[in-house]
Protein backbone atom coordinates (compact mmCIF):
# COMPACT_ATOMS: atom_id res chain seq x y z
CA UNK A 1 0.00 0.00 0.00
CA UNK A 2 1.43 3.68 -0.95
CA UNK A 3 1.59 6.07 2.09
CA UNK A 4 -0.51 8.76 1.55
CA UNK A 5 1.56 12.01 1.13
CA UNK A 6 -0.06 14.81 3.58
CA UNK A 7 -1.15 18.12 1.88
CA UNK A 8 -2.56 20.17 4.56
CA UNK A 9 -1.08 23.69 3.40
CA UNK A 10 -0.23 24.82 7.11
CA UNK A 11 2.71 23.16 7.86
CA UNK A 12 5.88 24.96 8.21
CA UNK A 13 8.95 23.29 6.77
CA UNK A 14 11.79 23.49 9.04
CA UNK A 15 14.08 21.74 6.09
CA UNK A 16 14.29 22.74 2.76
CA UNK A 17 13.00 20.64 0.52
CA UNK A 18 16.00 18.70 -1.61
CA UNK A 19 16.70 19.85 -4.94
CA UNK A 20 14.28 17.86 -7.53
CA UNK A 21 11.32 18.39 -4.77
CA UNK A 22 8.79 21.35 -4.68
CA UNK A 23 8.06 23.16 -1.99
CA UNK A 24 4.58 21.61 0.30
CA UNK A 25 1.95 23.01 -1.52
CA UNK A 26 -0.42 25.45 -0.03
CA UNK A 27 -3.38 24.73 -1.76
CA UNK A 28 -6.66 22.52 0.07
CA UNK A 29 -6.19 18.88 0.08
CA UNK A 30 -6.49 16.81 -2.94
CA UNK A 31 -8.13 13.85 -3.20
CA UNK A 32 -7.11 11.04 -3.55
CA UNK A 33 -3.91 12.02 -1.92
CA UNK A 34 -0.71 11.90 -3.76
CA UNK A 35 1.71 9.07 -2.56
CA UNK A 36 5.01 9.35 -0.79
CA UNK A 37 6.90 8.46 -4.47
CA UNK A 38 4.50 10.30 -6.00
CA UNK A 39 5.70 13.63 -4.23
CA UNK A 40 9.90 13.17 -5.04
CA UNK A 41 9.31 11.48 -7.96
CA UNK A 42 13.24 12.34 -8.77
CA UNK A 43 14.72 10.61 -5.82
CA UNK A 44 16.34 7.23 -5.51
CA UNK A 45 18.13 5.87 -3.04
CA UNK A 46 19.28 8.51 -0.13
CA UNK A 47 23.15 9.08 -0.33
CA UNK A 48 22.94 12.96 0.92
CA UNK A 49 24.16 14.01 4.37
CA UNK A 50 21.72 15.09 6.75
CA UNK A 51 20.97 18.78 7.08
CA UNK A 52 23.76 20.59 9.08
CA UNK A 53 21.69 21.41 12.17
CA UNK A 54 20.45 18.06 12.40
CA UNK A 55 22.00 15.42 14.67
CA UNK A 56 23.57 12.80 11.86
CA UNK A 57 23.70 10.13 13.89
CA UNK A 58 19.76 10.03 14.33
CA UNK A 59 19.41 10.56 10.50
CA UNK A 60 21.09 7.90 9.64
CA UNK A 61 18.74 6.00 11.31
CA UNK A 62 15.92 6.75 9.97
CA UNK A 63 14.25 4.36 7.26
CA UNK A 64 15.29 4.45 3.89
CA UNK A 65 11.90 5.25 2.83
CA UNK A 66 11.48 8.81 4.49
CA UNK A 67 15.38 9.61 4.08
CA UNK A 68 14.19 9.45 0.07
CA UNK A 69 10.71 11.36 0.91
CA UNK A 70 12.48 13.81 3.42
CA UNK A 71 9.33 13.71 5.14
CA UNK A 72 7.83 12.38 8.34
CA UNK A 73 4.24 12.11 8.92
CA UNK A 74 1.94 12.34 11.62
CA UNK A 75 -1.59 11.43 12.44
CA UNK A 76 -3.28 14.69 14.47
CA UNK A 77 -6.57 13.88 15.85
CA UNK A 78 -7.73 17.50 17.87
CA UNK A 79 -6.33 17.53 21.81
CA UNK A 80 -5.88 20.95 22.70
CA UNK A 81 -3.55 21.85 24.29
CA UNK A 82 -1.41 19.78 22.75
CA UNK A 83 -2.91 19.86 19.02
CA UNK A 84 -5.86 22.84 18.47
CA UNK A 85 -7.03 22.54 14.94
CA UNK A 86 -8.16 25.56 13.34
CA UNK A 87 -11.12 26.16 11.10
CA UNK A 88 -8.77 26.34 8.15
CA UNK A 89 -7.01 23.32 9.28
CA UNK A 90 -3.87 24.90 10.49
CA UNK A 91 -2.73 23.01 13.62
CA UNK A 92 -1.00 25.03 16.54
CA UNK A 93 -0.28 23.80 20.29
CA UNK A 94 2.64 21.68 22.10
CA UNK A 95 2.64 18.96 19.40
CA UNK A 96 3.38 21.55 16.34
CA UNK A 97 6.28 22.96 18.43
CA UNK A 98 7.62 19.64 19.75
CA UNK A 99 7.79 18.43 15.74
CA UNK A 100 9.15 21.01 14.83
CA UNK A 101 12.57 20.42 17.03
CA UNK A 102 12.22 16.93 16.00
CA UNK A 103 12.59 18.33 11.93
CA UNK A 104 15.71 19.90 13.20
CA UNK A 105 17.15 17.47 15.07
CA UNK A 106 16.24 14.39 12.34
CA UNK A 107 16.65 16.26 9.59
CA UNK A 108 13.48 15.32 7.50
CA UNK A 109 10.39 17.94 7.61
CA UNK A 110 7.58 16.84 9.53
CA UNK A 111 4.18 17.33 8.55
CA UNK A 112 0.80 16.50 10.08
CA UNK A 113 -2.01 15.20 8.71
CA UNK A 114 -5.54 15.62 10.65
CA UNK A 115 -7.60 12.32 11.73
CA UNK A 116 -10.78 12.05 13.52
CA UNK A 117 -10.10 9.75 16.47
CA UNK A 118 -7.39 7.82 18.27
CA UNK A 119 -8.60 4.59 16.74
CA UNK A 120 -8.01 6.25 13.38
CA UNK A 121 -4.49 7.46 14.29
CA UNK A 122 -3.41 3.97 15.54
CA UNK A 123 -5.15 1.85 12.56
CA UNK A 124 -3.54 4.55 9.94
CA UNK A 125 0.10 3.74 11.27
CA UNK A 126 -0.83 -0.06 10.99
CA UNK A 127 -1.52 0.35 6.92
CA UNK A 128 1.52 2.40 6.79
CA UNK A 129 -0.38 5.82 6.33
CA UNK A 130 1.94 7.67 9.03
CA UNK A 131 5.13 6.89 10.88
CA UNK A 132 3.76 8.29 13.81
CA UNK A 133 1.28 9.07 16.39
CA UNK A 134 2.38 12.25 19.33
CA UNK A 135 -0.67 11.45 21.49
CA UNK A 136 -0.11 12.00 24.36
CA UNK A 137 -1.68 8.72 24.79
CA UNK A 138 -1.00 5.70 27.51
CA UNK A 139 1.23 3.14 26.68
CA UNK A 140 -0.47 0.18 27.47
CA UNK A 141 0.98 -3.53 27.11
CA UNK A 142 -1.71 -4.01 24.14
CA UNK A 143 -0.32 -0.81 22.64
CA UNK A 144 3.49 -2.06 22.85
CA UNK A 145 2.99 -5.04 21.39
CA UNK A 146 2.56 -3.07 17.65
CA UNK A 147 4.26 0.16 18.85
CA UNK A 148 6.77 1.78 20.40
CA UNK A 149 6.38 4.13 22.72
CA UNK A 150 7.90 6.88 23.85
CA UNK A 151 7.41 8.53 26.72
CA UNK A 152 7.42 12.47 27.13
CA UNK A 153 5.09 13.99 29.78
CA UNK A 154 3.68 13.13 33.16
CA UNK A 155 0.18 14.59 34.22
CA UNK A 156 -2.74 13.59 36.21
CA UNK A 157 -6.45 13.38 35.48
CA UNK A 158 -8.95 16.22 36.00
CA UNK A 159 -12.52 16.51 35.51
CA UNK A 160 -13.94 20.27 33.37
CA UNK A 161 -17.18 21.34 34.17
CA UNK A 162 -19.43 24.09 33.31
CA UNK A 163 -19.31 27.10 35.53
CA UNK A 164 -23.11 27.52 37.09
CA UNK A 165 -23.71 24.28 36.39
CA UNK A 166 -27.10 22.34 38.12
CA UNK A 167 -24.69 19.22 38.78
CA UNK A 168 -22.92 21.29 41.48
CA UNK A 169 -19.25 20.09 40.96
CA UNK A 170 -17.06 21.56 43.55
CA UNK A 171 -15.07 18.45 44.47
CA UNK A 172 -14.01 15.10 42.81
CA UNK A 173 -16.22 13.33 44.80
CA UNK A 174 -18.82 15.38 43.90
CA UNK A 175 -18.70 13.26 39.97
CA UNK A 176 -19.94 10.33 42.14
CA UNK A 177 -23.70 9.48 40.15
CA UNK A 178 -22.70 11.79 37.54
CA UNK A 179 -22.34 11.15 33.62
CA UNK A 180 -18.53 12.38 32.93
CA UNK A 181 -17.77 12.77 28.71
CA UNK A 182 -14.29 10.56 28.45
CA UNK A 183 -12.23 9.60 24.98
CA UNK A 184 -12.59 6.26 24.32
CA UNK A 185 -9.66 4.31 24.66
CA UNK A 186 -7.78 6.88 26.71
CA UNK A 187 -5.76 6.86 29.94
CA UNK A 188 -8.61 8.88 31.68
CA UNK A 189 -11.40 6.58 31.03
CA UNK A 190 -9.26 4.78 32.95
CA UNK A 191 -8.83 7.15 35.50
CA UNK A 192 -12.52 7.56 35.70
CA UNK A 193 -13.27 3.64 36.56
CA UNK A 194 -11.05 4.03 39.83
CA UNK A 195 -13.32 6.95 40.74
CA UNK A 196 -15.68 5.09 40.39
CA UNK A 197 -14.56 1.99 42.34
CA UNK A 198 -14.11 4.79 45.27
CA UNK A 199 -17.51 6.06 44.49
CA UNK A 200 -19.01 2.54 45.25
CA UNK A 201 -16.36 2.21 48.55
CA UNK A 202 -17.94 5.22 49.88
CA UNK A 203 -21.56 4.31 49.26
CA UNK A 204 -22.28 6.63 46.66
CA UNK A 205 -23.31 5.69 43.26
CA UNK A 206 -20.92 5.30 40.57
CA UNK A 207 -19.87 8.05 37.79
CA UNK A 208 -20.94 6.92 34.44
CA UNK A 209 -18.84 7.09 31.63
CA UNK A 210 -19.70 8.52 28.15
CA UNK A 211 -17.81 7.80 25.60
CA UNK A 212 -16.60 10.26 22.61
CA UNK A 213 -14.19 10.67 20.07
CA UNK A 214 -11.73 13.51 21.10
CA UNK A 215 -11.74 15.91 24.05
CA UNK A 216 -13.42 18.56 21.84
CA UNK A 217 -16.25 16.50 22.25
CA UNK A 218 -15.85 15.93 25.79
CA UNK A 219 -16.48 19.63 26.51
CA UNK A 220 -19.24 19.61 23.30
CA UNK A 221 -21.09 16.55 25.95
CA UNK A 222 -20.28 19.03 29.09
CA UNK A 223 -21.92 21.73 27.82
CA UNK A 224 -24.48 20.04 25.90
CA UNK A 225 -26.17 18.44 28.15
CA UNK A 226 -25.21 14.63 27.75
CA UNK A 227 -22.74 14.52 30.31
CA UNK A 228 -22.30 16.95 33.73
CA UNK A 229 -18.58 16.88 33.22
CA UNK A 230 -15.56 16.57 30.63
CA UNK A 231 -12.56 13.99 31.61
CA UNK A 232 -9.26 14.87 30.17
CA UNK A 233 -5.15 15.45 31.72
CA UNK A 234 -4.90 18.31 33.64
CA UNK A 235 -2.89 19.76 31.00
CA UNK A 236 -5.48 19.96 28.88
CA UNK A 237 -7.55 21.23 31.88
CA UNK A 238 -5.56 24.13 32.84
CA UNK A 239 -5.72 25.14 29.15
CA UNK A 240 -9.29 24.94 28.61
CA UNK A 241 -10.18 26.83 31.93
CA UNK A 242 -7.38 30.04 31.43
CA UNK A 243 -8.47 30.10 27.62
CA UNK A 244 -12.36 30.16 28.41
CA UNK A 245 -12.36 31.82 31.35
CA UNK A 246 -16.00 31.98 33.71
CA UNK A 247 -17.24 29.32 31.26
CA UNK A 248 -15.07 26.30 32.79
CA UNK A 249 -13.87 24.85 35.93
CA UNK A 250 -12.30 22.32 36.55
CA UNK A 251 -11.52 19.54 39.73
CA UNK A 252 -8.38 17.12 39.91
CA UNK A 253 -8.80 13.13 41.13
CA UNK A 254 -6.68 12.41 44.35
CA UNK A 255 -4.52 9.19 44.62
CA UNK A 256 -7.19 8.52 47.50
CA UNK A 257 -9.90 8.12 44.28
CA UNK A 258 -7.42 5.92 42.48
CA UNK A 259 -5.49 8.62 40.69
CA UNK A 260 -1.65 8.41 40.00
CA UNK A 261 0.78 9.95 37.70
CA UNK A 262 0.00 9.08 34.29
CA UNK A 263 3.24 8.50 31.77
CA UNK A 264 1.90 9.62 28.37
CA UNK A 265 3.74 9.17 25.44
CA UNK A 266 4.12 9.22 21.50
CA UNK A 267 3.61 5.68 19.27
CA UNK A 268 5.54 4.99 16.29
CA UNK A 269 5.06 1.36 14.33
CA UNK A 270 7.64 -1.57 15.66
CA UNK A 271 11.33 -1.33 14.70
CA UNK A 272 11.41 2.15 13.66
CA UNK A 273 15.55 2.64 15.15
CA UNK A 274 14.99 6.46 15.21
CA UNK A 275 11.91 6.19 18.14
CA UNK A 276 14.04 3.80 19.91
CA UNK A 277 17.00 6.03 20.35
CA UNK A 278 14.46 9.21 21.41
CA UNK A 279 13.15 6.66 23.69
CA UNK A 280 16.63 6.39 25.51
CA UNK A 281 17.15 10.03 25.48
CA UNK A 282 13.36 10.83 26.54
CA UNK A 283 14.06 8.84 29.83
CA UNK A 284 15.69 11.73 31.76
CA UNK A 285 13.36 14.96 30.32
CA UNK A 286 9.46 14.58 30.14
CA UNK A 287 7.75 17.44 30.55
CA UNK A 288 5.95 17.21 33.45
CA UNK A 289 2.65 19.43 33.91
CA UNK A 290 1.48 21.06 37.00
CA UNK A 291 0.85 18.97 40.26
CA UNK A 292 -2.04 19.79 42.29
CA UNK A 293 -1.54 21.50 45.47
Amino acid sequence: MSRRHPTQGDQECAVPPRRGTSPPSRSPPRWPPRSRAAATPNCGPSTSAAPLDAAPALHALLPQKVKDAGVLVFAAASHPPYRTIGLDGTITGIDKDLQDALSRVLGVRVEMEQVDDLPAALDGMLAGRFDAFNGPVKATAEREQQFDSITWMTTHTSYVVPVGSAAGTTEPEDLCGKRVAVVAGSVVEGRLARLSAFCRRSGAAEATAVLVGDTKATLDAAQAGPADAAGMTQAAAIDVTTVRKGVFSYVTQTQGQGASTDLLAMLVPKDEAWARSCSRRSRSSSTTAPTPT
